[in-house]
C-alpha cells in the first residue's frame, strides 16, 4: 500500500518583527489562497501576528517560506513556530480580529 499520500498537519506560529501596519495579514491570506492553505491569520495584541494553517507538510514548508519572507514593507525578526497533525477543521483562510 502507498505510503505517499498527502498527510494533513497544522502549523501555528507567532510572526515577531515590523508585521501590523504593513499589509502583512492581506499578504499571508493572499498566500494562503494561492497554495490552498486553510486556516486564519490575526494581529495580536502584543504587536505579533498569529496564524493557524492546515495542508500537506510540503505546502506548509512553502507557506512557512513567505511567512518569513512577508510584503516589502514588512520586518521578521523571528517566528516561534508549533507543528502537530491536522483537524480539517477550516473550510478555507480567513482574517480573524486582534486577539
Amino acid at each position: 500500500m502507498p505510503t505517499d499520500s498527502p498527510t494533513l498537519t497544522r502549523l501555528h506560529a507567532r510572526i515577531k518583527g515590523r508585521v501590523q501596519g504593513v499589509g502583512y495579514r492581506y499578504f499571508v491570506l493572499e498566500a494562503a489562497q494561492k497554495l490552498g492553505v486553510t486556516g486564519w491569520v490575526r494581529n495580536r495584541w502584543d504587536g505579533s501576528v498569529e496564524t493557524t494553517a492546515e495542508a500537506d507538510r510540503a505546502v506548509l514548508n512553502d507557506f512557512l517560506g513567505i511567512l518569513r519572507r512577508g510584503p516589502g514593507t514588512a520586518h521578521v525578526s523571528d517566528i516561534l513556530l508549533d507543528w502537530s497533525d491536522g483537524t480539517g477543521e477550516f473550510l478555507g483562510f480567513e482574517i480573524r480580529g486582534t486577539g
